[in-house]
């Protein structure tokens, strides 16, 4: 179980890293035509705000459909070779669930269904993108299954590949019987989650933020950010920032919204673009004199890689797995720093994650809020990161990168720089060769790989090649980490064998 929702956290990936550009788009456009969001005596008409309208709507057309591209996204990231029908057969589905579920056919079919507020509330949500998740994993179950198919002489021409969108559709049938009765109990349990976090406000930011670093490892953090970040229960903080709106506005089909837009993801900021480089910091200081340039290669350019774009997991996975006492303590100051970042009025908000890039573009949206205080705030993370980091580090002895057990056959084999052939040869040689490696993946850091016998896996020499570390999180599962052009390498490892 823990395994496929790591494939799906990495599926997710795909449709994901659309948001950047949706947002770099939506903050040119209001930079430049500040009048499409009201605002007193700027100016409605013109080339420059016929421009900003035109970038406003290129991005929104995205944002606007993120459950659609989350529903052919997951199914291609999950379907094996990453094959077009895998998505052909997400759409399917999304199309056959959310037609048959709309609150309009389910008032025909189940009348007495639609009696209850809160399941019509709960149909009228039908196309978030939680239920768009569930659709692409429909379709790459089916495609994964039933793409080699063989049917009758008579009906040859639909078999094979041809078969899997017909299938998905007749399974999707099946699931919309089952979610007709499932999705309201469902859509209550995530409103009341929602709205008791909601409920206590700065407080609740933080024991958000705090939840959403903890739930890394499992990858059930995609599953809370659907209730805070997207409107699948009515919410949609990330939405409803994109769409300029601010709070008391009023969303589609009426909703009115009562937080502060901004408020679920603000509190990010200040510690992934300052917090994480003063821990990685911390971590440099602690290292080994001659671990110290190797740590500075590792931490380092993952501090950098979060300041810039806020993509966190090469600094994460750095140290969770050798020091897990000390991501808790990661965690808990995300969601201080959260509910203190929150209660002093910051407001911003991200397409991607919370780095320089989406921080400078988010803040030319209304609902925007004290640019200003992300410096002092995020010169606070800082310090109280690295304090916090070195003090832990050096207490409790804490085996972070740089200070691991030395290995008097250590091997220390230089990889030049970007030299991704080389580095895939020997991580296969540490697996023991291509015939012992049974399915090959990566996510957005690490290679995902299994293997048929455990016991040829030779650790020391698979980190010889320059990795970040290797996990070995099942008896046949191991997990290479090389950061975030892990793609490059994950292509020539797959020219190294037929998998």
């Amino acid at each position: 179980m823990m395994k496929y929702l790591q494939k799906l956290g990495k599926a997710l990936f795909l449709p994901v890293a659309i948001l950047p550009i949706c947002g770099i788009l939506m903050g040119i456009g209001y930079a430049i035509a500040p009048g499409v969001m009201g605002v007193p005596d700027a100016p409605t008409s013109g080339a420059l705000y016929t421009i900003g309208y035109f970038l406003i709507k290129a991005g929104g057309a995205l944002i606007d459909n993120m459950a659609l591209l989350f529903a052919i996204g997951v199914a291609v990231g999950l379907s094996k070779d990453n094959d077009g029908t895998g998505g052909l057969a997400g759409l399917v589905s999304w199309l056959m669930v959310t037609g048959l579920l709309n609150p309009d056919v389910v008032s025909v079919i189940y009348p007495s269904m639609m009696d209850n507020k809160t399941n019509a509330v709960a149909f009228a949500q039908i196309k978030n993108p939680f239920i768009g998740i569930l659709c692409g994993v429909i379709g790459a179950i089916c495609y994964n299954k039933f793409k080699n198919t063989k049917m009758p002489d008579i009906l040859a021409f639909f078999g094979g590949k041809r078969s899997v969108a017909i299938i998905t559709g007749l399974v999707s049938i099946v699931v919309a019987a089952v979610l007709l009765f499932v999705w309201p109990v469902l859509f209550g349990v995530l409103v009341a989650v929602g709205n008791g976090i909601k409920s206590l406000k700065y407080v609740g930011v933080g024991i958000y933020a705090f939840l959403n670093r903890l739930l890394i490892p499992t990858g059930l953090h995609h599953a809370l950010n659907n209730v805070f970040w997207f409107d699948t229960i009515g919410m949609g903080d990330l939405t409803a920032y994109w769409k300029a709106l601010v709070e008391g506005g009023v969303m589609e089909n009426g909703k009115v919204i009562d937080w502060s837009v901004g408020m679920y993801m603000a509190g990010f900021f200040p510690c992934m673009m300052f917090g994480i480089p003063g821990a990685a910091l911390a971590m440099i200081q602690t290292a080994k004199t001659k671990k110290r340039k190797a740590t500075i290669g590792l931490v380092g350019s993952a501090a950098i890689c979060a300041l810039l774009c806020g993509v966190t997991e090469p600094f994460e996975f750095a140290f969770m797995f050798l020091a897990f006492p000390l991501y808790v303590v990661y965690a808990l100051l995300y969601g201080i720093f959260a509910a203190v970042t929150v209660a002093l009025g910051y407001r911003a908000g991200f397409c991607f994650s919370a780095g320089l890039t989406d921080a400078f573009f988010s803040s030319f949206l209304p609902a925007a809020n004290k640019s200003w205080l992300l410096l002092p705030m995020g010169l606070a993370a800082f310090v109280v990161f690295y304090l916090v980091f070195l003090f832990a580090i050096k207490k409790f002895n804490l085996k972070t990168p740089g200070r691991e057990d030395d290995q008097e056959d250590e091997m220390n084999i230089e990889i030049s720089d970007n030299d991704f052939t080389e580095m895939a040869r020997i991580i296969m040689e540490g697996l023991g060769g291509p015939e012992n490696v049974e399915s090959i993946d990566n996510c957005i850091t690490r290679l995902r790989l299994e293997v048929k016998d455990r016991l040829l896996v030779d650790e020391k020499k698979i980190k010889s090649s320059g990795c970040a570390g290797v996990i070995r999180p099942g008896k046949t599962s191991v997990q290479v980490i090389i950061g975030p052009k892990v793609q490059f390498v994950a292509d020539e490892f797959k020219k190294l064998t037929k998998v």
